[in-house]
Formats: structure tokens, sequence, C-alpha cells
């Protein structure tokens, strides 16, 4: 027979993890709302960005202020949590190089138009 000491930790582990999940949600969407522009990835990166960002931001505040107790249930660790999540998609996006782009598309009519110059440079070689 189970214990109801066992039953009681697994409701409350059950309880935390779905607290994470729901607010690391709530947070991922939010930073992405804050953040302009395409985002990368789709639900499930939105969510682990989310949780990541909760745990930075929530664990920044704990380490810089003595004797602080914040979850990301309260408002604090809910805007801690998005500034987390929004400083991690930032990073993304800084180092996928999707915040700098470039002068030429290659799809671009500046491609099109060097495509349609070598084609007759090397028919006049012909």
């Amino acid at each position: 027979m189970v214990s109801p000491e066992f039953m009681q930790i697994l409701e409350q582990s059950a309880h935390e993890i779905l607290l994470w999940v729901g607010f690391g949600t709530l947070v991922g969407l939010a930073a992405k709302a804050i953040m302009p522009g395409r985002d990368p990835g789709g639900a499930v990166a939105t969510l682990m960005m989310g949780i990541a960002g909760c745990i930075i931001g929530c664990g920044v505040i704990m380490f810089f202020i003595e004797g602080a107790q914040v979850t990301p249930i309260s408002i604090p660790g809910f805007l801690a949590g998005t500034a987390g999540a929004f400083v991690l998609l930032f990073f993304y996006r800084l180092l996928s190089g999707s915040f700098f782009v470039e002068s030429e598309r290659h799809d671009g009519w500046a491609h099109q138009l060097r495509r349609r110059r070598r084609r007759r440079a090397i028919a006049r070689d012909l």
C-alpha cells in the first residue's frame, strides 16, 4: 500500500510541474508579443523559452535580493520571467542572425539581374 505522505508529495510535484508549464507558456507568449519581428520556434519552443525565462528571471531576483522568495505565479515573478524569456529570445535571434538582414536578398531583382548577365556572357563565349 502507498503511504499518504508519498501521495501528498506526488500531488505537490504534479502541481508544481503544471504551475511551471502553465506560467512558462504565458511568460513565453508575453516575451514573443513584446519582441518585434518574426519569432522562431513553435509552441514547444515558446513553452521551453518561457520556463527557462522564469527560472532565469526568478533566479536573478533571488540572487540579488537577499531573502526574496519569488514564484512565477506572483506579479514580480511573472515580470521577471517575462524579462528572462525576452533576454533569451533576444540572444537567440542575435546568435541566429535574424536581427541583421543583408542588404541584398538572393531571391531579389539584383540577384536575377546578375544571373541574367552571367547567362549572356556564357552564351557570348560559346
